[in-house]
């Protein structure tokens, strides 16, 4: 009667911990709710997209101010020009971000 009582508390002991394993991995488990929505990248933002856009506006700055008043003609329009071109790529992001809202 004694062995009976230990091998049922054993047989306890082991429900308890497969019944603890499947919560486990059932929390681990990805929910379906995040496989289904992707995260887009905005292709219009970055670094790299950015430098690019102020030194073109920079350049072209820098040769119509050296064009129409000489050096100093040329820092102000580079200034100008970069200037212009950091508008240029915040409009182009948020443009994006506006037309690809989620929904």
């Amino acid at each position: 009667m004694h062995r009976l009582n230990r091998f049922g508390k054993i047989s306890l002991r082991l429900v308890a911990l497969i019944l603890a394993a499947f919560v486990l991995i059932g929390t681990l488990a990805p929910s379906a709710d995040a496989s289904r929505h992707r995260r887009r990248r905005n292709p219009e933002a970055g670094k790299a997209k950015a430098a690019k856009r102020i030194g073109i506006g920079a350049a072209v700055g820098a040769g119509a101010g050296g064009l129409i008043g000489g050096r100093k003609g040329a820092l102000i329009g580079a200034g100008a020009g970069a200037g212009a071109g950091a508008a240029y790529h915040v409009h182009k992001k948020r443009s994006w971000r506006r037309h690809h809202r989620r929904q």
